[in-house]
């Protein structure tokens, strides 16, 4: 009987490197054009017309990750990435890209300078993995950054922006035709429940640099 299992492992890897090896060289194109674009001018405008649409794609190509918990070929689950996936789509795609008046907002430099910096360390961590075991800094970078980029890209960042959203959304009431509630309330709404939803995750991620990082300190010792 033909063994497939390593084939397919071998495939599987494969993938998993190729996807996040893309994904760490676009966020990396998206942090080099957010700092490129503040060395240059000197100011934090311009951040969503320098990495705004790249980052759009970016965010829109990571729904992958919760098709790859949801099927098992990494060990994630699917619950929480949709979560981060939902939160983040609905930020870019449903408030900054269609409204104008806060793509110049400072909020919108510090949720991407944020993102990209916490993403440039994710995406390395998980392609390194997928070759053999990371740089000891990797990890411990990719379980340790999150501390302060998570709450960074929440607090002055993601809520800050939604927000100063409130009053183009209300006076454009925005997407009323396509929605039988009113998309401003939504906002608000999610505005108190978003540290909740978010503290979930951040938690989870302390659960997790405990156990890779111990795990780690656990085979120097031995």
């Amino acid at each position: 009987m033909v063994n497939l299992w390593s084939p397919m492992a071998e495939l599987k890897n494969l993938y998993l490197f190729s996807y996040n090896s893309l994904q760490f060289l676009g966020w990396t194109v998206a942090l080099f054009r957010i700092l490129s674009n503040f060395i240059s001018t000197e100011s934090v405008t311009g951040t969503y017309a320098s990495a705004g649409e790249l980052i759009c794609l970016l965010q829109c190509c990571a729904f992958l990750e919760v098709v790859h918990g949801a099927i098992g070929i990494v060990p994630s689950g699917a619950v929480l990435p949709l979560m981060q996936w939902s939160g983040r789509t609905h930020f870019l795609l449903a408030i900054v890209r269609p409204i104008v008046e806060v793509q110049e907002s400072p909020s919108v430099f510090i949720t991407f300078l944020a993102w990209s910096l916490s993403e440039v360390i994710r995406y390395s961590h998980y392609a390194l993995s997928c070759t053999g075991n990371p740089p000891y800094f990797i990890t411990y970078l990719r379980y340790t950054a999150f501390i302060l980029l998570y709450p960074v890209g929440l607090g002055p960042g993601e809520m800050w922006l939604m927000y100063q959203a409130l009053p183009f959304i209300k006076r454009k009431n925005l997407y009323a035709d396509s929605l039988p509630f009113s998309y401003c309330n939504f906002v608000k709404v999610l505005l108190l429940f978003y540290p909740f939803l978010w503290l979930n995750l951040y938690l989870h991620l302390f659960k997790q640099r405990r156990s890779k990082l111990g795990k780690h300190q656990k085979t120097k010792t031995i």
